[in-house]
């Protein structure tokens, strides 16, 4: 989950190398809803071995109310810190 800042415009997305598509957001390297919104910190992420489950969950966190989504975020991240350079 990516976010403009804390309690800010939220996104949430799958890949397959979360270390390239967190960078590009970083960079504002795609045009589109992240980079008009300014949505380029990593707040919350899970991990997954199957991609059908990834895109699974990414479906089920796309329908969870905004409440739902701060609240999972906060849960392991509760100050909202860019966790990029965990990734690094």
């Amino acid at each position: 989950m990516m976010a403009s800042k804390k309690n800010g415009t939220l996104y949430i997305g799958v890949t397959t190398n979360l270390l390239q598509r967190a960078y590009q957001h970083k960079e504002h390297m795609t045009d589109g809803f992240t980079a008009d919104y300014d949505v380029d910190k990593l707040v919350y992420f899970e991990t997954y071995d199957d991609l059908e489950i990834a895109i699974a969950r990414e479906k089920q966190l796309k329908k969870w109310n905004r409440v739902w989504k701060i609240q999972l975020i906060e849960k392991e991240n509760p100050d909202w810190k860019d966790l990029f350079n965990t990734l690094i």
